[in-house]
Order: structure tokens, then C-alpha cells, then sequence
């Protein structure tokens, strides 16, 4: 019997499947599958017409734990368990494969065996493959990137030996016709990201992935979508620009569940901006722009319901909404206005500096110096004193401590005249007095601001527009946090949140 098995199908060696593994694939707990579920009407399982996609399998988790649901839910139309179980994997449960391995897993997990076509298989097919499909797909490249995902030609041209991770579902203009039919619900965990290198030469540099499969999941219109991503979409991410525009604004998005820290939801897994699942509802009304937003952190949840497109980032967190909102109907200037540029002078973090030189340079070993035909742009600044601070953030990968606080400024100080910096750093604001400029450090340093920042700052970087919600003030004279909270009217509730979260900063 197995001689026969193995005639008709492909064996693979695991090993080597094991070897080509991607460093996104991130396999989702099945408590936290089952709590994506329970976010649809439940109706769906009793429905023995009701049809489930997965375009991203990879244990085959999301599809046997719809299974689950539906061999409960059909057992009063299909009384015989047999005939109730080939019914749900052959006329309701799709899936495909993000690699060959995943296949085998996926299939392993939902038929109980690899092969659904053998004699193990809970519900027999006819070919191997089942309705869990992986067909190995090659990139579309033009001027050495694929049209479809950004991945670089010199990194993943290969041979067969490796995944190309060519993702069939975002690699098609035509997604319908995988399986060339409709679906009322698609589900699953998609790839987060894919190494592109660094204009096709060397390695390191990443571009987010899952936004893709997102997107060509709504062409597909189904009833409902439910998918768990990273929340760097919120308010950064490389080329996430008009996805978060395009989510925000989406009427149709129904319910976010939030998760600050991405281990309360993958165990060990550090993901940084944390992780979130959401459901999307085609049919819900389009004059309806309130979504339920759920923050879970250390297992304790809030939720509100709110228009989620209410800024150009989307603040997560429901007891910082109002604060904010208080904060910016003073409708002052913000500092996003002043923060001059990243690599303002045009110099690397990898530039060579010399021992002399006609300007010092601050870089992340200590002082150098350059020319002045070195600097590329910035010098009416060169002779002001410059408020700087670190472009990565102080928080491991943008998420709290152990308590739940967080830090956010790294390095921040003052470059005297005749003193630039390299891309490393950031510069807030020149002045042309020390002591305007203490002043502002001295603000930066607040918890109110410190608080701010944290609203949009979710990853490890910090930019101008992390800066878009701090009002600019008066820098002749220095700024408590005392004095912030009177100002902008903040209860001692507001300010007893604030500090609960903000570390303080010397």
C-alpha cells in the first residue's frame, strides 16, 4: 500500500524544506485562532454552505479549528460524521501553502495525513494535494525587482532547490481563479516581511509583505476577512503610507484587537510594534465609521468604540485618545514642523571621519572631524546650537518594560557651533542661544511630551512625524511637567496614566 502512495506523489526531503524556511513564518497559537473566530457570526459554522479560505497556511491551524466549529454546527443536517466531515474539507475548507513545507504541515494538521489521498486521511481526495495547494511560483521581475512583492532578482532568482517565497496569492492579478470561486470568509496569519537586500546588492534590508496579502484578499470581496499582522501599520513602516490611509478610512473595518507587546499573543516571539488582528465586515453599513478597538496587554483588556480614522496614524490606545484630543484642540504649532530632516548634513552613519577637520561631527563612536565641501546640505545651521536626539528609540523594539512603561528618547543633548552630526542622529531644532536650547531639551525630557511621542512611535525609529502631536512652546523659559498638565487642563486621572506609563527622564 505505501509502495503504491509513493508512486503517486511527490516525497520531499524535510530537511531540506526545513532549511528554506523564511524568517516570517510566525505560527499562530490556536487560542488565539479561536479568538479570531469568535469574532464572526457564529452562524457561519451551521451554514454547510458557507465557504473559508486560508491564503497563507502554515500548520493548518485556522483551518482545522474551523473544522471544528463546523463538524458541531452541521451535525443536525449531516446526522452520519463521515459524510459530514467530507462534506466540510471538500466543499468548505481551502487553503494555500506559503511553502512546500508548510503544505505538508498544513495538510498533516487538517486531513491527519500529508497525503490526502491515502489511506490515513480523515476524508479521502483524489490527488495529493487535497484543497491545501502549493504550486511553486517565480517572481515577475522588472529592472531587478518583482513587479508584485519588491523582492530583489539577485536574491531570489534561484534554482529549485529553494523557495523562491514567491507567494502564489499576492503574485497573481487574478486571485479568483486560484481555485475559481468565491469565498464569504478568509482567514490566516500572512508572511510579515521579505529581505530585499539593499538595492539588490547585499542583505538586511526588509519590506513589509503582509499588506499585500490584505488587499488582494478585499479584491476578492468575501463576506468577512480576518487576518493577525504587526501593528506597524498604525502609524510607520516602510511603504505603508496608503495601506494605513486606505484601512482608516475603510468603513468596513469593524473591530481591532491590539496587542502592545507581541508576546502576550505569539509566546517568545518579539515582534516589534506589536501585533493585532481585525475583522472586516462587506456588508456593514457604509455611513458607520466606528470600529471596537481592544487594547490587550498582560491579559487585561479595554475597549472602545471609535472612529479609528480620526488622525493620519491611528492611536491605539483608548485611554490616550482623549488626552490627545484635549492636547490639540489648543490648535498650536506642533513640533513635527521644526525637526529638520534625517541625515540633515548628508552624512552616513558610515561616513569616514578624519582625526582633523574644519567641522566636528557627532557620530555613535564619539567626535570626528570633516571638510566643509563634506557637508551636503544644513549649513546655515552649522554656527547655531542644535537640540539632537538618537534616531532609534530607547524601547526594545518600541514596546514597554516589564512594567509597562516606556522611555522613548534615547540620546538627547545639545551640539554646540561648529558641531553637526551624522544620519544617527536627528536635529529637533537650532536656536541661537544655549540656553533656548536647554530649554527645549529640558522639554523633551517631560513625561507630557514623552507621552506624545509614544502615541505614534511604535517601533524603534523616530522621524519628524513622530513629533506631529507635540505642541511647540515658548523656549525663552524652561517647561515642567506640572506646568504642561495645568496648561492643557489634564485631570489627575489623565496625569496618573501618563506617569503610570512614561518613565521618568533626568
Amino acid at each position: 500500500m505505501a509502495e503504491g502512495l509513493f508512486d503517486k506523489v511527490y516525497n520531499p526531503d524535510v530537511l531540506s524544506c526545513l532549511a528554506n524556511l523564511s524568517n516570517d513564518e510566525v505560527f499562530t497559537p490556536p487560542e488565539i485562532v479561536n479568538a479570531m473566530l469568535d469574532m464572526l457570526p457564529q452562524e457561519l459554522f451551521k451554514n454547510p454552505d458557507t465557504t473559508f479560505l486560508d491564503p497563507a497556511c502554515k500548520t493548518g491551524v485556522f483551518l482545522r479549528e474551523i473544522a471544528k466549529r463546523l463538524i458541531k454546527g452541521l451535525a443536525p443536517q449531516f446526522p452520519d460524521l463521515q459524510e459530514r466531515i467530507d462534506h466540510i474539507f471538500h466543499k468548505q475548507l481551502f487553503g494555500i501553502a506559503i511553502t512546500e513545507l508548510t503544505s505538508l504541515l498544513s495538510r498533516r494538521g487538517l486531513y491527519c495525513s500529508k497525503y490526502p489521498n491515502s489511506e490515513f486521511s480523515v476524508s479521502r481526495f483524489n490527488d495529493a494535494e487535497g484543497n491545501i495547494r502549493f504550486k511553486r511560483i517565480n517572481h515577475t521581475w522588472k529592472d531587478g525587482r518583482c513587479i508584485f512583492c519588491g523582492a530583489s532578482q539577485k536574491e531570489y532568482e534561484r534554482g529549485e532547490e529553494l523557495e523562491t517565497h514567491a507567494y502564489e496569492f499576492i503574485h497573481t492579478v487574478n486571485a479568483e481563479k486560484i481555485f475559481d470561486m468565491k469565498f464569504d470568509v478568509i482567514i490566516g496569519n500572512p508572511p510579515y516581511q521579505l529581505n530585499v537586500g539593499s538595492g539588490g546588492k547585499g542583505s538586511g534590508t526588509a519590506i513589509p509583505l503582509y499588506h499585500l496579502f490584505v488587499n488582494q484578499a478585499k479584491k476578492l470581496m468575501p463576506k468577512y476577512l480576518v487576518m493577525i499582522i504587526p501593528s506597524r501599520w498604525f502609524s510607520g513602516g516602510r511603504g505603508l503610507d496608503s495601506f494605513r490611509k486606505s484601512m482608516l478610512s475603510d468603513y468596513r473595518l469593524a473591530k481591532i484587537v491590539d496587542f502592545a507587546d507581541s508576546k502576550d499573543c505569539f509566546p517568545g516571539v518579539d515582534i516589534a510594534g506589536g501585533v493585532c488582528y481585525f475583522l472586516w465586515n462587506r456588508d456593514k453599513t457604509p455611513n458607520n465609521h466606528l470600529c471596537e478597538i481592544v487594547n490587550s496587554y498582560k491579559g487585561i483588556l479595554s475597549s472602545e468604540i471609535r472612529n479609528p480614522n480620526e488622525f493620519s496614524v491611528f492611536i491605539r490606545n483608548n485611554q490616550a485618545i482623549d488626552i490627545v484630543k484635549k492636547i490639540l484642540s489648543f490648535r498650536e504649532i506642533t513640533l513635527n514642523n521644526k525637526v529638520r530632516p534625517v541625515s540633515l548634513y548628508g552624512l552616513n552613519t558610515n561616513i569616514k571621519l578624519s582625526e582633523h577637520g574644519e567641522v566636528s561631527v557627532k557620530y555613535s563612536g564619539g567626535i570626528g572631524y570633516c571638510k566643509m565641501s563634506d557637508i551636503r546640505a544644513g549649513k546655515d545651521t552649522i554656527d547655531k546650537y542644535k537640540v539632537y536626539i538618537s534616531a532609534a528609540s530607547y524601547d526594545h523594539a518600541g514596546q514597554p518594560d516589564k512594567d509597562g512603561k516606556r522611555r522613548i528618547l534615547s540620546i538627547v543633548d545639545i551640539l554646540p557651533p561648529n558641531t553637526i552630526c551624522t544620519s544617527t542622529y536627528i536635529v529637533i531644532d537650532v536656536f541661537d542661544t544655549f540656553e533656548e536650547a536647554e530649554n527645549l531639551v529640558r522639554y523633551l525630557k517631560t513625561q507630557f511630551v514623552r507621552f506624545l511621542l509614544a502615541q505614534i512611535c511604535i517601533s524603534q525609529h523616530l522621524s519628524r512625524d513622530t513629533f506631529s502631536f507635540v505642541p511647540m512652546q515658548d523656549f525663552s523659559k524652561a517647561w515642567t511637567d506640572e506646568e504642561l498638565f495645568t496648561k492643557y487642563g489634564l485631570t489627575d486621572k489623565e496625569i496618573d496614566y501618563i506617569n503610570s506609563i512614561i518613565k521618568t527622564m533626568e
